[in-house]
């Protein structure tokens, strides 16, 4: 009954905002922009260029509401829109991404986990995700932390699935350096 309650009070909002309705736009914004915030921030890397996504992704969203059908829920249709800016944010830089090779295959590994000292906190992990490379770091948080598959990554990215595959597992490597680093 609480999640018929949820979805009738977003729809609810979402009718206000078409009508023009700015607390309904605020309100909206209040529910969503700290998760939205924290997915940008995850691809970009840097808090300022994800606040700039934010903004642009919350303005993209409400001036093209009437496009919004609901076949998913508000939540996932506004994550798609601010992973495709973060994207586009990551394009522009063009920094650090790695050129589509298929010689950048590399195999999985497949060796056991190791077992991290209990000095490994959140912090650390958080630290040593944001100092990948761009194109690790936005493989790494698309596969891993935003739940998309190699084909979703490789047409996100522009990129062939070996390759999102070949950053995701070069990923893995580097980010277990740096932990194993960091302890």
């Amino acid at each position: 009954m609480l999640d018929q309650n949820i979805l009738n009070l977003h729809h609810d909002l979402l009718e206000r905002c078409r009508s023009g309705d700015q607390d309904a736009h605020y309100r909206i914004y209040k529910l969503y922009s700290r998760s939205m915030y924290n997915v940008a921030c995850r691809i970009t890397g840097r808090e300022d260029e994800a606040e700039d996504v934010l903004q642009e992704s919350f303005i993209n969203a409400f001036r093209n509401l009437d496009n919004y059908r609901g076949d998913a829920t508000f939540g996932s249709w506004l994550k798609r829109i601010v992973v495709n800016n973060s994207i586009n944010a990551l394009k522009k830089r063009r920094h650090e991404l790695l050129p589509e090779d298929e010689d950048f295959d590399v195999a999985e590994e497949l060796e056991g986990e190791e077992v991290y000292k209990t000095e490994l906190t959140v912090d650390k992990v958080k630290r040593a995700i944001e100092s990948l490379p761009d194109g690790y770091r936005s493989v790494l948080s698309l596969y891993l932390l935003e739940g998309y598959d190699h084909q979703e990554i490789a047409e996100i990215l522009s990129i062939t699935e070996s390759t999102s595959k070949s950053q995701l597992n070069r990923s893995k490597k580097k980010l277990k350096e740096l932990l194993t680093g960091m302890l």
